[in-house]
């Protein structure tokens, strides 16, 4: 969402049922408020509708109101001007940004991050460290800039797609700052504002505020019955004609499905027929928890009309802070020439802390499944536990479980969660268009005892709420 004046009727909608058990108050409201603040639904400038405004719209008093607000001024997340109203600030205490977006400095004492799917470095990452030490010096004797990336890293990635069915030249590879960053480049290169970009209906959000930050427009395709619809992709890329695809084929996040090599190849079909250039995340494709043979990557089917992105950042650790574009030679200048407005490289010794990686990528990421398949059947069990009632699949590989509440409650349930101690991503932060308030994302990326203890938090809070009436619509 864009820093902007924001409307009461439409704040009001975003705050949903905020008052706790049907009885309001300045407490309930504060608390609503802020989560929309740290989840980035309410973007620092983002102006306020006025007091009396809001106070009428959510037929609350406007002392309620005032004094809900008011908290929000001591704390820094609004700030206000006489003549000027009130918009959204920055805590001077902020901490760092999710991948869900906005900033969580604690409301009070320690907390369980259940918005980040993002496992903890493995021990070998820490070995991989000291062992480029000792080779690190021979590098000082030239520049140190690699705009396109280290030769060494750029083969290895490139022979790692040859193992997947996809020959690859290693000039066919851009070392980058992580997927988010690879995906930043190619819409910067390859869209003027105003082009549309299909994307999958819920999906990452930082790759539709990547989308929106370039002034192009997304185009939502719903997924269906927990997967792809296959005709609906291609009738969207007939009639709209997008420029840009975004696809998670791979453990999609939030839903963790993954796409069959029949759809990858019927998907190559229609890219090619209608011109369309997909954008395929890959960031989640070395989490295979299922042990079986994935199906060939996409630019299998459709060369020439995919660029491939991906990130050592859920794989192995998230501060390497490394992605690559793997794209047609052409492509690949352009972005690499493009790249030069932007930054000039990425660093040389995490480079080299890759390539030392990936040299035993098979090892490492056979552990790092093997704790991921343990922690995943663990948040299984515990929720199937305290909330049987809820309903969702069982991925093949990815970080997270995409649950279905049964009604529209997750908003209110995130904020009854973080007065126990457990930090929830909003699940309007997948939403392409509309809300998913009747959905909710769980990570499994965090110690197996500790999924229990925030699954037991999260069920306490679940019963201290009350639920909305059951989506129009489940999408």
């Amino acid at each position: 969402m864009q820093a902007g004046r924001m409307g009461a009727n439409v704040l009001a909608r975003m705050l949903g049922n905020w008052s706790r058990n049907g009885r309001p108050s300045a407490d309930a409201l504060y608390s609503a408020l802020r989560r929309l603040v740290l989840d980035g639904q309410l973007p620092p400038g983002t102006r306020l509708p006025a007091e009396r405004e809001l106070a009428d719209r959510l037929g609350a008093s406007r002392n309620l109101v005032t004094a809900a607000l008011d908290r929000l001024r001591e704390q820094g997340f609004v700030r206000s001007r006489r003549g000027a109203g009130s918009w959204i600030g920055v805590p001077a205490t902020a901490g760092g940004a999710t991948e869900s977006g906005g900033w969580y400095p604690p409301e009070r004492g320690e907390s369980i991050n259940f918005a980040q799917a993002t496992p903890a470095a493995s021990p070998e990452v820490y070995e991989a460290f000291e062992r480029v030490i000792e080779r690190f010096a021979t590098l000082f004797h030239g520049h140190g800039y690699q705009t396109q990336g280290l030769p060494e890293l750029r083969e290895r990635i490139a022979r790692r797609f040859a193992e997947r069915g996809l020959p690859t030249d290693p000039e066919q590879i851009l070392i980058t700052n992580g997927a988010q960053h690879a995906f930043a480049l190619v819409l910067r290169t390859m869209l003027t504002p105003g082009q549309r970009v299909l994307l999958e209906h819920p999906t990452y959000p930082n790759a539709m505020e990547a989308v929106r930050g370039v002034h192009a427009r997304p185009l939502p395709v719903p997924m269906v019955d927990g997967g792809w619809d296959p005709e609906l992709l291609e009738a969207t890329l007939a009639q709209a004609a997008p420029r840009l695809a975004y696809l998670i084929p791979d453990f999609q996040n939030p839903t963790g499905a993954l796409m069959t090599a029949a759809e990858r190849e019927r998907l190559g079909h229609a890219l090619r027929r209608h011109r369309t250039t997909a954008v395929v995340d890959e960031t989640l494709v070395e989490l295979n928890l299922s042990g079986e043979p994935l199906p060939p990557p996409v630019a299998a089917f459709a060369d020439s009309q995919t660029v491939t992105v991906g990130s050592a950042s859920k794989s192995f650790w998230g501060g390497l802070r490394l992605g690559w574009i793997r794209a047609p030679h052409e492509l690949v200048q352009r972005l690499v020439v493009g790249r030069a407005a932007i930054d000039l490289g990425s660093p040389v010794f995490e480079q080299l802390v890759l390539r030392e990686l990936l040299d035993d990528a098979d090892r490492i990421l056979g552990r790092q499944r093997t704790r991921l398949s343990h922690q995943r059947d663990r948040l299984v069990a515990a929720l199937r536990e305290f909330r049987p009632q809820w309903t969702f699949t069982v991925p093949d590989g990815g970080l997270s479980l995409w649950c279905h509440l049964g009604s529209r409650r997750a908003g209110g349930l995130a904020v009854a969660a973080e007065q126990r101690g457990v930090r929830l991503a909003s699940s309007g932060r997948f939403a392409v268009e509309g809300e998913l308030d009747d959905r909710l994302r769980l990570p499994y990326s965090l110690p197996a005892e500790t999924l229990r203890r925030a699954v037991e938090s999260i069920a306490e809070a679940d019963d201290s709420i009350k639920p909305e009436s059951p989506p129009d619509l489940v999408t």
